[in-house]
């Protein structure tokens, strides 16, 4: 009985990894962040890739909440998990933004005509110190 427990565990925690994967990378590769990326680092030929590679984080992360898995990275790991994540996260929302063009919009709407990379540099330092408040400082 256990054994089908745990069969229907794992054939779940996969598919629900695989539809995410799936969702996730039909929006990055609508908003074009891989593409992008490929073409400013000059490795196009890779793109195929990073599609992989998108998928298999996915499904690996995925599979990882759902089990409950602890890996222990110790601190280097963290550090450099915090790292790539960030740096993930980042060239999303920049991607999203220039996709959808917010700041160009926002600044025609409040008529902003300075101030612009003040602004940028405010929505990071404050996403930047609420990321470190939760982890650090809430106890959550």
């Amino acid at each position: 009985m256990i054994f089908y427990k745990y069969g229907l565990l794992i054939l779940i925690g996969i598919t629900a990894g695989l539809v995410v994967a799936a969702g996730l990378f039909t929006f990055i590769t609508l908003i074009g962040v891989l593409t992008r990326l490929a073409v400013r680092t000059n490795t196009a030929n890779k793109l195929h890739l990073y599609e992989d590679l998108v998928v298999l984080g996915a499904t690996i992360g995925n599979i990882v909440l759902i089990f409950e898995v602890n890996i222990p990275l110790g601190t280097v790991g963290l550090v450099m998990f915090g790292l790539f994540s960030g740096g993930f996260i980042g060239c999303l929302a920049v991607a999203l933004e220039e996709v959808l063009k917010v700041f160009p919009v926002l600044t025609y709407r409040i008529r902003l005509k300075f101030g612009i990379p003040v602004i940028v540099l405010c929505l990071a330092l404050g996403k930047g110190i609420g990321a470190f408040y939760q982890l650090f400082i809430s106890g959550q």
